[in-house]
Formats: structure tokens, C-alpha cells, sequence
């Protein structure tokens, strides 16, 4: 087993297995799952892992920092684990519903995380070329053109990328959905538009907007959508429903969509481009002054992408945005003198390491190890970040720094600032300095290392992992079963269980490692490393299978509830034999195991926990 497969199980038991994920994305640095049971998120277990920097609960996402190498482990868990697609149904919970405000910024956050790589893609492409134009391209030569419309491809086709993460997010059909992407960017109808001639559909009229590039409009008619695709569902006769319910979706639709949502989408656009266009001429230090301070918190949260419409919006319409771009070098560039200057005090070399390396992935733009691994951990650290970042990001604003493309602010992503003022080049550099130099002196002077934790030292975090019942039924002391061999723990410490009902379940999750041809036992390993045996009678080897079923295979993933056995519990005890149930941990002390002190225990009981040290793990 790879170490990625052990982490990765490790974060979907903590997660609450299989069965709690409805779904799965991830965006630059974190996991994002939608669970059925949000309870079940244990945050103070997915922090004591070292890959892990930090897990948080953010509407009605709950998401897993990891930093740069998320994509392994999303990989990783998608290869070995069947994750429900986002579209396939399923229902938001009803507690988040009740939340408008979160609601819409929870969709924003996560329609545009999985498009983020795409913005990068085309914002660092037209960087290449606005480089080899002050090289000498002809802008106006065919080799320029070409290349030009690569890189707007990412940007006039956005419609259809907001497609199918809306498509995702409102669980509807994503083919469907590119095809109402497909009805706004038509040639037909672009065309028509930029005819400027009016245009009706059966008397109603249908407004003179381009949706080349645009986010609103597409995301709103996804939405309806999804409760057309409901409608049709309830209303499509099952015989003829794979042909009527399509046909129902695309016919009621696509025509509102041109219609009425739509131009809705536009105007709100128009609204937003006012807003933007207002802020720039009369405040254009404040938006990059808030974002330069703020910024870590919407962070904490994963909120910070709920800026990238507006964004996305100022760059198709102005050809560049001080919305995002500006303020977050600053905040970055911030992050990364902080962790920097903590590597200079810390006195152990596991955390110089620590934050020389959160400091180096903060320059590239990349700050949740330095937000979660070394700011967070240090008294004031955070404050000189946040006041160092806002009074850059002032200068950004005061000196009208723009951001011509998409890409993570970073110093290698700064050509992202060169465009047709060559002022505006000079200015990011002085704001990665200042943001940088502020925040290393004030961390350095004021910021008090704080006193070293258990994960800094050799002395191990203690933590407690639980079991639950593996069967109904009355629990009975190991040491008093009618086998000599269960009883005097030489196999491993636990407990029995006198069953009452058919079915043996998994205590926790876990992967089974081992079966057996007569079914009477099963071998399971915990993400923990714990190895847990589960025998069901004493000598029922001797029935050679005859009451026994297997329902699982070697190496397959279990959750906590799920079954494992099925048994004849009137056959076993025809036949003679105890049907005691053993459940032993074969690698762990005695004085680690706490056993359940009830008399009966259900399958939803707590049966016992092992506490062990994090180190183990």
C-alpha cells in the first residue's frame, strides 16, 4: 500500500467513509467534500495528520487543506474509493438550505474552484505572448493572431467550463448543460446580435447581449435547469421518459434562457461592470488595500474564491482587474516574509524546515502551508501578515496596479502585470517588496515564537480512535469465553460479544486484509494501522463454511456499519458449537484498549477505543 493510499485513508475514515461523501472537488490546495452528515467531519482528527494543514467546515462544504500536492491525493481517493458525482441527484442539506447568503456564495466557490486551472491556462498563455510581443511579434501578423485566439478560447468559451461545474454543483445533467452554454455562444445568434437588429421569438422579445466570456448569465440557467430537469423527471412517462424528458429540459429551457434568464444575467453583469467601473475611478486604493488585509481570513474559509466572478468579469470587459489580482500579491507576498522570518528565529530545525518551505511555496503563490503550517502558529504573526499585506496593497491601489491575466499571485506569475503601462510592471515589484520587507521585520521584531508543541518535539500527541459493536448482543470479558486460547489474550486484547442477530458489520473503516474460505472470520487494518480480527465462534472452523457468507473481498474499503458476515445463528448452535464473537486487536497493548462498560451493545454502539500516540499513526 502507497504512503498516498494510507493517507488517503486515513482522511476519508475521518471524513466520515464512503457512505457520509456525496461529493468530491478540489481546487489549488484543498479537498472539498459535500457530506450527507457533517458531523461525522471529525476536524481535530484530519489536523493531528501531518499532511493535512488544516480542516475546516465552510457552508455546506467541508474541506481538507493540503497544499500543492492536493490533485495526488484527490487522485488517490477517486481511484479507490466510489465518490458519487456531483449531478447524479443528490440533495444539499436541508440545514444550508435555510441560508440564502450561504447558499449563493457557497454555489460561487464552488462553480468557479474546478475552472481556476483553466483561467490560469489561458491569463499565463497571454503573458507568453505579450512577452514575445516586446521581442518583437508583429501584433498584427498571423503568428500573434493565432496565438491570441488560443488564449481567449479559455475566456470567450467560459460559458461552457461554468457549464458543467454548474451542471455539478445544482445536480443536473452536464450535457444538457453545455448545451444551453451552447445556445448563447451559437454563431446564429451571434451573428444576429451583432447585426444589432431586433430579434423576437414568437412575439417575445429576446435582448441584444454577447455572452462570449460571461459568467452570470450561464450560471443562472443552469440553475433552472436543474428544476426543469426535476420537472421532467416527475411528468415524463416511464415508457418514453429517455427520449421526453431531454426533449422537455431543452425545449422549456433554452428559450427562457434566451429570453428571460439571460438578459437577467446580463443586466446583473452590466450592474457589476457599473460597480467596478465606479470603484476604479473614484477608490482604486480600497479594494486592493481590503483584499491585501483580509485576504488570510477568506482564506481560513475558502472564500476567497468567491471573488473570481468579478474578476473574470473586469478582465473580459477592461482588459485587466484589480479585484483579485493586486491585493492577493500583496497578502501572498506577505505570507511568504513571515514564514520566512519565523525560519530565521526558530531555534528547531524541524521548524526552520517547516517554514522555509512555506515560505518558498508562498512566493509562488501557494500560502496555506505558510497560513496553517507557521502564522497560525505563532503569536502576531497573522496580525503582521494582515497589516503588512493591507498597507501593500494600498500602494497597489494608490499607484492603479492592474493585473492584465489570470494566474496564482506569485513572484512567478508577476508577467501577469506587464501589459501596456510599463509603470505597472515596476509598481508589482515595489508591492512584493514592501509586502515581503514589512512583513519580515515586523515578524521578525515582534512576532513571539511560541513554545514548541508535541508535533515539534519527540514527545507524541495522544489520540483516541473508536470501535463500534460488530454485532447485538450482551458483551462478555475476553477472559471469560470457553477457549483458552481467546481468553488468555495471547492472540491479541478485546472483547466477546454473545450475538443476537444474523449480520456482523465493520467496526470503523477500514480495509480487509484478510478472509477466510469458511467464513468464519474476517481480518481487517484500520487508516491508523490498526489490525482488528473479528472471529465469529469458538470451533466453528469445524462447519466448513456451512452458516457462514462472506460479503466482502480481500482489499476492499469498508466503512464503519457496513456488513461483513452473514451468519445462520440457529445453524451454529444446532450444530453445537459457541457462537461467541471475538473482537481482538492484534497489535495493540492491553493498557491502550478501553472496553465499552455497557451489558448489550447495538451496532450503532460505541464497543471500545484505542488510544494511541499520533507518531503511530
Amino acid at each position: 500500500m502507497s504512503d498516498h493510499q494510507k493517507i488517503t485513508d486515513r482522511i476519508m475514515a475521518a471524513v466520515g467513509g464512503t457512505k457520509n461523501v456525496k461529493t468530491l472537488n478540489h481546487c489549488a490546495t484543498r479537498l472539498r467534500f459535500t457530506l450527507a452528515d457533517k458531523t461525522q467531519f471529525d476536524i481535530q482528527r484530519l489536523e493531528q495528520m501531518p499532511e493535512v494543514l488544516s480542516a475546516v467546515n465552510s457552508g455546506d462544504e467541508s474541506q481538507v487543506v493540503i497544499g500543492a500536492n492536493v490533485t495526488k491525493y484527490y487522485a488517490e481517493i477517486t481511484k479507490n474509493y466510489h465518490i458519487r458525482e456531483a449531478g447524479d441527484g443528490t440533495k444539499p442539506s436541508a440545514d444550508y438550505e435555510k441560508n440564502i447568503l450561504k447558499r449563493v456564495l457557497n454555489a460561487i466557490v464552488s462553480i468557479m474552484a474546478p475552472i481556476i486551472t483553466v483561467l490560469i491556462a489561458g491569463g499565463m498563455f497571454k503573458v507568453v505572448i505579450a512577452i514575445l510581443a516586446l521581442f518583437g511579434l508583429d501584433p498584427k501578423g498571423v503568428p500573434y493572431l493565432t496565438l491570441s485566439f488560443m488564449a481567449d478560447a479559455a475566456f470567450y468559451f467560459l460559458p461552457f467550463m461554468l457549464a458543467v461545474s454548474a451542471a455539478k454543483k445544482f445536480n443536473t445533467n452536464t450535457y444538457l448543460a453545455m448545451m444551453m452554454a451552447g445556445v448563447l455562444l451559437h454563431p446564429n445568434f451571434t451573428a444576429m446580435v451583432a447585426a444589432g437588429k431586433p430579434i423576437a421569438l414568437f412575439g417575445a422579445p429576446i435582448r441584444l447581449a454577447s455572452y462570449g466570456g460571461s459568467v452570470i448569465p450561464i450560471i443562472l440557467i443552469v440553475w433552472f435547469m436543474s428544476y426543469v430537469e426535476r420537472f421532467a423527471e416527475k411528468i415524463a412517462p416511464t415508457i418514453i421518459k429517455s427520449m421526453l424528458k431531454p426533449l422537455l429540459v431543452a425545449l422549456i429551457t433554452a428559450p427562457v434562457a434566451l429570453i428571460v434568464i439571460g438578459p437577467i444575467g446580463s443586466l446583473l453583469g452590466d450592474g457589476l461592470y457599473t460597480a467596478v467601473t465606479f470603484i476604479n475611478q473614484h477608490t482604486p486604493w480600497l479594494v486592493p488595500t481590503v483584499v491585501g488585509d483580509f485576504t488570510p481570513l477568506l482564506v481560513m474559509v475558502g472564500m476567497h474564491v468567491s471573488l473570481l466572478p468579478l474578476a473574470t468579469l473586469s478582465i473580459t470587459r477592461f482588459g485587466s482587474e484589480t479585484i483579485m489580482g493586486p491585493g492577493m500579491l500583496a497578502s501572498n507576498i506577505a505570507q511568504a516574509g513571515a514564514a520566512a522570518a519565523i525560519a530565521f528565529r526558530e531555534k528547531q530545525a524541524r521548524g526552520r524546515q517547516i517554514a522555509l518551505s512555506a515560505s518558498v511555496t508562498a512566493l509562488s503563490g501557494i500560502t496555506e502551508p505558510a497560513l496553517y503550517g507557521v502564522t497560525l502558529k505563532y503569536k502576531r504573526a497573522l496580525t503582521c501578515v494582515m497589516v503588512s499585506g493591507g498597507l501593500a496593497g494600498l500602494f497597489a491601489g494608490l499607484t492603479g496596479l492592474v493585473r492584465y491575466s489570470f494566474g496564482s499571485p506569485g513572484i512567478f506569475t508577476l508577467p501577469v502585470f506587464i501589459g501596456n503601462n510599463p509603470a505597472n510592471f515596476r509598481n508589482a515589484l515595489f508591492t512584493v517588496a514592501i509586502a515581503f520587507g514589512l512583513t519580515f521585520v515586523s515578524t521578525y521584531l515582534f512576532a513571539i515564537v511560541e513554545k514548541k508543541t508535541p508535533a515539534d518535539t519527540n514527545e507524541p500527541a495522544i489520540k483516541c480512535q473508536s470501535l463500534k459493536s460488530v454485532v447485538t448482543g450482551k458483551l462478555i470479558p475476553l477472559k471469560d469465553v470457553n477457549d483458552d486460547v481467546f481468553a488468555s489474550g495471547s492472540l491479541g486484547h478485546g472483547v466477546a460479544i454473545a450475538p443476537e442477530d444474523d449480520l456482523i458489520v465493520a467496526p470503523v473503516d477500514a480495509v480487509v486484509t484478510m478472509t477466510y474460505p469458511t467464513g468464519h472470520a474476517i481480518g481487517l487494518t484500520t487508516a491508523t494501522g490498526q489490525e482488528i480480527l473479528i472471529h465469529v465462534g469458538i470451533n466453528t472452523v469445524k462447519m466448513n463454511g456451512r452458516g457462514f457468507k462472506t460479503l466482502v473481498n480481500t482489499d476492499q474499503h469498508v466503512t464503519a456499519g457496513e456488513p461483513l458476515i452473514q451468519i445462520d445463528l440457529k445453524l451454529i448452535e444446532q450444530e453445537g458449537f459457541d457462537p461467541t464473537v471475538m473482537v481482538l486487536l492484534l497489535n495493540t497493548p492491553a493498557d491502550r484498549i478501553t472496553i465499552q462498560e455497557k451489558a448489550t451493545v447495538t451496532t450503532d454502539d460505541h464497543l471500545l477505543s484505542v488510544t494511541q500516540a499520533v507518531s503511530e499513526a
